[in-house]
């Protein structure tokens, strides 16, 4: 019984093969394509300890800075959870006595969503202890609806252009034999390069001695969906 049922199945497979290879039948391209803003951003901040006027005795701790950061971020929306340390990091200092000291520096990644809240975010960071910002990455609250919608719209110009061929030889399109996907939509991939926002405190500090934040500016990216298919010719 066993072998019949794979004699079966081996025939079944060699028939629709056969159908398949012999069938009159059309393939195309179809293509999609989006412009989307992101509108999840994650940011990527270092902290580094420093001396207070270049006294070796007052030396900023890094969680002083750190809790300053958090408390900002907390107070700009961004959740507990998407508030985390990337990196640590820790090198020597010697000052003019020649004395060793370890000073520390910590790299946090922040997932902001309300991007106009990121500037006074950050401006509430003693912006001497601000070592540097960038962009981590991208994202979309809607990600899975937008891929969902251009490979929908893909199928259906894959089928368009198959009546147009269809249509040029006097024939009609039938069913769609074979759909294969050949998109990748990774959003980091395609989106824009992440730029550097260095922060030095001879710049980041404004006459009344507020921080000055990094200026983001978003850009719409462009999603694109490429599907093959084929199709029956009637």
């Amino acid at each position: 019984m066993v072998l019949a049922a794979l004699v079966g199945l081996i025939s079944t497979a060699s028939a629709q093969t056969n159908t398949m290879e012999n069938s009159r039948r059309v393939a195309t391209r179809g293509y999609a394509e989006k412009e989307v803003t992101p509108d999840i951003i994650y940011l990527s901040v270092s902290l580094k300890e420093y001396y207070q006027d270049g006294n070796t005795k007052k030396k900023v701790q890094i969680e002083q800075l750190e809790k300053q950061l958090f408390d900002a971020a907390m107070k700009n929306g961004v959740r507990k959870e998407d508030f985390t340390i990337q990196n640590i990091y820790s090198y020597n200092t010697v000052d003019k006595k020649k004395t060793n000291e370890i000073m520390q520096s910590r790299q946090y990644r922040i997932k902001v969503t309300d991007l106009k809240k990121l500037n006074p975010m950050l401006e509430e960071v003693d912006p001497r202890g601000i070592q540097s910002t960038s962009i981590n990455g991208y994202d979309h609250s809607q990600k899975r609806e937008i891929e969902k919608e251009l490979k929908t719209a893909a199928v259906k110009d894959a089928r368009t252009n198959a009546d147009i061929l269809a249509a040029a030889d006097g024939e009609s399109v039938g069913k769609v034999l074979m759909i294969n996907d050949n998109s990748s939509l990774n959003w980091n991939d395609i989106a824009p390069q992440p730029r550097m926002y260095a922060m030095k405190s001879a710049n980041a500090v404004l006459e009344d001695g507020s921080a000055q934040g990094p200026e983001l500016e978003v850009r719409p990216i462009k999603l694109t969906c490429n599907i093959d298919a084929v199709f029956e010719l009637k």
